[in-house]
Formats: structure tokens, sequence, C-alpha cells
């Protein structure tokens, strides 16, 4: 199972309660949904001869933006160190990646026992076996390493009773039978995604986001030049040297943003909405490292975040498909993005550690966010999924259109089963990696080291 959640423009801001530096910016925030437009338009140790027909679903992903828990909350999620937070929520967000894999393995599964294929194993995870038991023929196990999971086929079997040529072997099925196994977990995980979309807008509602003018003020850090000229949180900033800031958040931020940068050791004349009073506040900006100014504050667009509510069912199935092509939308763009700078999103990606860590974070925030969370892992590992890669759906779907290309000849085992493990040594590796690197980058482990 491969995630990645990068730097679409879809927001993830801050729906993680962090424990990084305080910054002189916050990333733009955005929700499908928004008053200001109207509510309803659209605004985040296996054997060789198991290799070639098992499709494995690896945990990977690369941080990002999702949706937000509140307007006054918008801190930036520090990967370098991560806060696990409580023990529900750790079992809350474990519980919602187990269900994504369950699902996208389940699809695999019930597309071959649909058509009468055999199948032989369902495992959820890799190499040694934690616990299993046998019915229907078929071994459910889990097993040591949480890399994903695995739907195992008995085509090349040794031990197998199953005769070669059965034509229920999924080897032995038409070039459609062997596409719509081998894609079912990618249709699972799109299903599941618009289900949870549509309960979550039946239910608790998506967030709604109303702009007002100005730039939030969250917090200020202490012995900040912010603090030092009189900024307090919960400050809205409505103008910056004379200039009124736009109402359209990102704009407003990145314009604040680029005025106190380019303003150290010089004053810079605020003007600040306090409650009910107009304040004019001078702030000086510290000189950074970098020669730019830095006044020591978090920035938010000034947004109040509702709820929106479907009050029928033509409602709730026009919310959910509104705001799943929109999620589906930004994680394309995400997509999009890593691939275009794959030099610098190399070192983002993460595993099932920081998977559950922010997954954590986002359900000790609220249940909004554990739904979006939920929602944007399935629609990530059904497109990363789709990616020709080997060990990955979209690598067997390749084998079988080059088989197709040739007018039906297979490419010879050997090279089928070369070309598999190879790509699941270097998958699982990589995994194993992420698993001590994301470990090591927990609150609690730096803290005892």
């Amino acid at each position: 199972m491969l995630l990645n959640l990068s730097s679409s423009s879809y927001s993830l801001s801050k729906f993680a309660n962090s424990r990084s530096p305080f910054s002189d910016f916050s990333v733009k925030y955005r929700t499908h949904f928004s008053k200001s437009q109207s509510s309803s338009s659209l605004c985040n140790s296996l054997t060789s001869s198991e290799l070639s027909f098992k499709n494995r679903h690896h945990i990977f992903w690369e941080k990002s933006k999702i949706p937000c828990r509140r307007s006054g909350d918008f801190r930036l999620w520090a990967f370098a160190g991560i806060d696990i937070g409580s023990a529900q929520s750790v079992l809350e967000a474990a519980a919602v990646l187990t269900a994504i894999i369950v699902v996208h393995e389940s699809g695999h599964f019930l597309a071959a026992c649909l058509q009468g294929i055999h199948v032989s194993k369902f495992a959820i995870g890799f190499g040694p076996v934690l616990a299993k038991f046998n019915k229907n023929n078929v071994e459910y196990s889990i097993r040591a390493f949480p890399l994903g999971g695995f739907v195992g086929f008995p085509d090349n079997d040794p031990d197998s009773d199953i005769p070669m040529d059965d034509e229920n072997l999924l080897k032995n099925r038409p070039i459609l039978d062997r596409v719509l196994v081998i894609s079912a977990g990618v249709i699972a995980n799109i299903i599941f995604a618009y289900i949870i979309i549509l309960i979550q807008v039946s239910s608790v509602g998506l967030p709604v986001q109303e702009p007002f003018p100005g730039v939030l003020v969250p917090e200020v850090r202490t012995l900040s030049a912010a603090s030092r000229d009189g900024l307090l949180p919960g400050d809205v900033i409505l103008a910056v040297n004379g200039n009124e800031l736009p109402k359209l958040g990102s704009t407003a931020v990145s314009e604040l943003v680029e005025a106190i940068k380019r303003s150290p050791n010089r004053t810079v004349l605020l003007k600040v909405e306090r409650g009910q009073q107009d304040l004019e506040i001078g702030v000086t900006p510290d000189e950074s490292f970098d020669g730019t100014g830095r006044i020591g504050v978090q920035l938010s667009p000034n947004v109040k975040i509702s709820k929106l509510v479907a009050k029928n069912f033509l409602e709730a199935f026009s919310y959910s498909r509104k705001e799943f092509l929109g999620l589906s939308y930004n994680v394309l763009d995400s997509l999009k993005q890593t691939v275009l700078n794959i030099s610098q999103s190399a070192s983002k990606v993460s595993g099932p550690v920081a998977i559950i860590a922010v997954g954590a974070e986002v359900a000790r925030s609220n249940i909004d966010g554990l739904y979006q969370f939920a929602a944007v892992l399935n629609i990530n590992l059904a497109v990363i999924n789709l990616l020709p890669l080997p060990a990955l759906d979209g690598g067997s779907l390749a084998l079988i259109l080059i088989e197709a290309a040739r007018g039906g000849r297979k490419l010879p085992l050997e090279l089928e089963q070369r070309i598999m493990s190879s790509g699941i040594m270097v998958v699982v590796l990589l995994g194993m990696f992420l698993i001590v690197r994301d470990t090591l980058n927990l609150e609690f482990i730096k803290d005892l080291l």
C-alpha cells in the first residue's frame, strides 16, 4: 500500500496539534464547500512460487495537507517530532489504517471468489505469522510487519493439490477476469472513500468556511518581536503599512508574510482588530539568519468554520460527489507535484508509523478530521496502486497489458517472478527503513534518547 499525501492546494492544515517551532506564516486553508459561494458549490519469508500471484500493498506516504479542524488552530504538523498522543487516539488511527487495508484486500478476494477463482491466502501484514485460521481452504492470517497485506493464489504453489491446468486458477483465466481481480482493490477503496464521505455529510457534516477580512494571529511566541511590540493571540491584522489585506485568506497571509520578510529591523505598521477595538501597532521584525524579517507569530486566514449537513438523500449524494471529486483532484494534483519535484519529495516519504501518528493527532482533534483523513488515505491508496510499478496493482496490470499486446502470449514465468520479487524486496526494505526512522521521530522515543 503506497500512499502519497503531498503538497496539494487542499489544506491539511492544522488538524494536528503540533509541537513544532513557531512559524512566521501559515499554509493556506481550504475546504471543498465555502459560504463565499453557494452552499452546494465545489470549493485533500515468501516462497518464489507465490510471488507472481499475490497482490501486495505497502504503506508509505508523503506529508501533505488535509482538512482543518477549526479556524482557531492552524499549527503546522511537525514531522521532525511526532507526537502520537493518547492511546485511544493511536488505536483509532490504527483502526482506520487497518480498515483501509482490509477493504483493499477484500476487493481482490471477493472479485476472485465471485468468479470462482481459487484463493489460498488472505493476509494483513507481511513476514512471520502472528495468528491464523483456515476456512474453506483459505488461510487467513495477521503477520508481523504492518506494511500492508496480500491475497495469495495457489497458481504456482508446489504444495497445492489443484491441477496446473485447472481453469479456475487465476493464471488460466481470460485477461478480463484477471484485470477485474487485480483492479478490484482500487475499486473497493474508491467506493469506501465515497461511503465515508457520504456518512460524514449525513451525520457530522462537512466543514464550511466563511472568510472574513484580515489575517488571524492564533499564537504569539514569547520574547518575539510581535510579543515585544504588543501583538496578542487572537488579534486580526486588517492592514499592513496602510494597505488593506484582501479577504481571500491565503493571499492575505502571503502579502503579510512578504511585507514582514522585506522589513528586517524596520517598523511595520499594522492595523489590528482586537475584540471591538481597531488599533495601530508598530512592529519591528527581527532579522533572520537569511537576512529576512520575522516577528515570531503564527498566521492563518481569518475564516469561520461551520458544518454543512445534508437535509435529505439528494443533498447527501450531491455533497458527497462534490467532496469526493474535490479530494480526488487534490490527490492527483499532489501526485503530479511530487513527480515534478521528486528530488525534494523523496525525503518526505513516510511509513505506517507516521501515518498512524498523524491519524492519532486527527483523532484527538475531532471526528471531522478523522472522516476526511480516512477518505484521503483511501483515495491515495487507489491512485498510487495504479502506478505501473512492481509490487503494486499497476505493475500487475502492466504485465497483463504486455501479455495482451503480445497476442495473449505471457512473459516467461521466471521473468515475471524476477520483476515482482525485485520490486517487493525494494518496497519491504524501504518500508522497514521508514518504520525505524519514523519510530525514532516519535516524541516519547526522542525523550528517551
